[in-house]
Order: structure tokens, then C-alpha cells, then sequence
């Protein structure tokens, strides 16, 4: 899954099935999607067009047993965004850099929330 090229309408479809934690056909993420950039409705055969793409991609899968198809997300918004931080750790030279910058920018709820997550891991390591 090569998660940092999904390109605008892909990352607002996940948006749409991630949101609704259920399968979706075409037609019940049409109204959830729209073009930002001009605020009009989409046509259903590019929403298709981006679910299938995003199957290839490995982020969907589709339930073909019956008409219309539904299509599934494959892993939660969660593990993706998961995904894009190993992606970016991976992509750098120096990870204390990255993990330095990004551990000053969060806030103090959320640095209690990775020091519990950090401690909790070395009690089971």
C-alpha cells in the first residue's frame, strides 16, 4: 500500500468510507464527495473510477456478489495515518531529527498520551 500517493478525490473517498464504518457503493459515497475546487457533484463513473483505483492500490476492497458493488476500506483511518508516519520516519536520514520535531510540536495532552504508549510498550517488551 503506497499511501502517500493517493491524490485529492482518493484521500476524500477514504475520508467517506472511514467516516461511514460500513460498506459503501458508488452511489452512497457520490453525495459524499465533491469536487472541492468547484463544489460541484461528481459523476458516479469517476467515483468508480477512483474505487477502483483504489483497490489496485490496496486501500479498498469490493464486494462484486451483488449489484451495486460496495466497496470496503481495507485498514482504519488510523492505521493509515500510522502508515504515512513510518513512511515519513523511513524517508529520512535522521529520525531523531523527525521524531525531535515532531514529539516539540504536540501538545501536552498528547505528549501524556505517547509517554503512556511508550510505557506501556517497554512493560510488555
Amino acid at each position: 500500500m503506497d499511501v502517500a500517493n493517493l491524490g485529492h478525490l482518493e484521500r476524500a473517498v477514504m475520508h467517506a468510507l472511514w467516516e461511514s464504518g460500513t460498506s459503501l457503493s458508488a452511489y452512497d459515497v457520490l453525495p459524499r464527495v465533491a469536487d472541492a475546487a468547484s463544489g460541484k457533484q461528481l459523476a458516479v463513473t469517476t467515483v468508480l473510477t477512483v474505487l477502483s483505483r483504489l483497490e489496485k492500490k490496496g486501500f479498498v476492497s469490493a464486494d462484486r456478489s451483488a449489484r451495486p458493488h460496495r466497496y470496503t476500506a481495507t485498514a482504519s483511518r488510523a492505521d493509515h495515518v500510522a502508515e504515512l508516519l513510518h513512511e515519513a520516519l523511513g524517508e529520512s536520514a535522521d529520525r531523531r531529527a523527525v521524531l525531535e520535531r515532531f514529539v516539540g510540536g504536540v501538545s501536552a495532552a498528547d505528549a501524556a498520551v505517547l509517554r503512556d504508549l511508550l510505557s506501556n510498550r517497554a512493560d510488555t517488551a
